[in-house]
């Protein structure tokens, strides 16, 4: 008997935590829909507002996706290149015709053909930001650790750095820079690396100390054809081995598929790739890392930045443009002298470089990375993915797609680690493996 009551007990209170779970997901659904919905109105009136602002301080609107399609003869230079998530993101006002919309692409290209303004108002324009421009440097920002010259004698150093043994080219992910190499990984490579190999860590084209031209549609194509002018070509490198974190993974698989030849390894952490492309691949990849979705912080803040150009342009305008203020105000705060490289870096580019490089690179790359690491397999060149298990920005689901593809890639999941701290807080080991994979590959 004290059993059978006790099953009447248990049966209702379990129906009652179904009941409840549901009920909680619906109400996040509304939530969601709510949200959602005012920022899509939010977005509709920043779009006619930095319209009318352009065209005050610039002369001429500048151009948006905010038509709802855009037509081929809009897309210029490599129409192939654009992702579609730029123009098929849902909006319901846009849906409904709101007025404003397409109109203001199409004139501000019909008045562009007096050339393009570099620096856009609403831009950064202190000498870290715009420094390039002064310079009339249109390489890439390149920290490069030469060979020790104490192997060297004085009048033939010039000869050592052209002889140099190995090239590592080092690429960082989305909102960074090359520091996220030279703070962390550097500092704990062994002498025998730094006596005999050089490395570069490149600054991407649209971050860091890098070019942020505005006439750049920051396709997989133009970085990869930035790091041929900035490094490959101009240090004459006929082989080199592939360091990449995140994003920088997507470029370094097309850079090393174009070099199948000549490069000897690549390194993937944490590579965003989910699987073979179909139609509407780009897309399921902004859903996948950039998902319209409230919770957590972090996913809502992507999806904000991803999905709204207007409003991703108007919160670069309040951050980026006044990075200098934010950095004092921050060491203020935490009374520090210095603040850590990655949050210098979140704020060192425009919206116009994160924006598209955002969707032309990590979701239009959908459609080319399986062909780059098809060209890879056939060539053998080594490949080792190293992946967080806790990774919430890049499921490590992605990590094992690749093995799929590549299987004799060689896969490492690193136990209790993120999307950064698969390197920081480890660095003494991750440095480690990069030197026993590139010892492991025969010169």
């Amino acid at each position: 008997m004290p059993c059978s009551r006790s099953l009447r007990i248990m049966v209702p209170a379990v129906f009652s935590g179904k009941w409840l779970g549901k009920s909680a997901g619906k109400l996040m659904s509304v939530v969601s829909f709510v949200v959602f919905l005012i920022l899509d109105f939010i977005d509709t009136l920043l779009c006619i507002m930095f319209g009318i602002l352009d065209d005050y301080f610039e002369g001429q609107a500048s151009p948006c996706y905010c038509g709802k399609r855009i037509r081929r003869e809009l897309i210029h230079d490599g129409e192939g290149e654009m992702s579609e998530t730029l123009y098929t993101r849902k909006n319901v006002f846009r849906e409904m015709g709101f007025p404003g919309f397409a109109t203001k692409r199409k004139d501000s290209i019909n008045r562009s053909g007096g050339g393009v303004v570099v620096n856009r108002w609403s831009d950064c324009g202190c000498e870290s930001c715009v420094s390039w421009m002064n310079n009339g440097d249109e390489k890439l920002h390149v920290i490069v650790r030469e060979p020790s010259k104490v192997l060297c004698l004085t009048a033939i150093i010039e000869d050592c750095r052209a002889k140099a043994g190995e090239n590592v080219i080092f690429l960082h992910g989305f909102l960074s820079s090359s520091s996220f190499w030279t703070e962390t990984v550097f500092p704990n490579l062994s002498e025998t690396i730094y006596h005999n190999y050089r490395l570069f860590a490149v600054d991407l084209l649209g971050f860091g100390r890098s070019p942020k031209p505005r006439d750049c549609s920051y396709t997989l194509n133009n970085h990869v054809e930035m790091i041929e002018k900035s490094v490959i070509s101009p240090f004459q490198l006929d082989s080199f081995h592939l360091v990449a974190h995140s994003m920088g993974c997507i470029i370094a698989l097309a850079l090393a598929a174009k070099y199948s030849n000549s490069v000897k390894s690549i390194i993937l952490v944490a590579p965003p790739y989910f699987g073979s492309s179909k139609d509407g691949g780009s897309l399921i990849v902004l859903n996948k890392v950039a998902g319209r979705r409230l919770w957590p912080p972090f996913l809502f803040g992507s999806s904000v930045m991803s999905w709204y150009e207007h409003l991703g342009r108007c919160v670069c305008y309040l951050f980026c443009r006044n990075h200098r203020t934010w950095e004092k105000m921050l060491k203020l705060v935490t009374w520090k002298r210095d603040l850590h490289f990655m949050i210098r870096d979140l704020s060192r580019h425009t919206h116009h470089s994160a924006w598209h490089t955002m969707h032309n690179v990590i979701c239009g790359a959908a459609k080319v990375v399986e062909g780059c690491l098809t060209v890879l397999v056939e060539a053998g060149v080594k490949m080792c993915v190293v992946h967080g298990d806790r990774d919430q920005v890049v499921p490590v689901e992605c990590s094992d797609n690749i093995k799929m593809k590549a299987p004799e890639a060689e896969l490492n999941i690193i136990k209790n680690a993120g999307h950064g701290n698969v390197i920081h807080g480890r660095e003494k080991e991750f440095a480690a493996s990069l030197e026993h994979t590139w010892a492991g590959v025969s010169c």
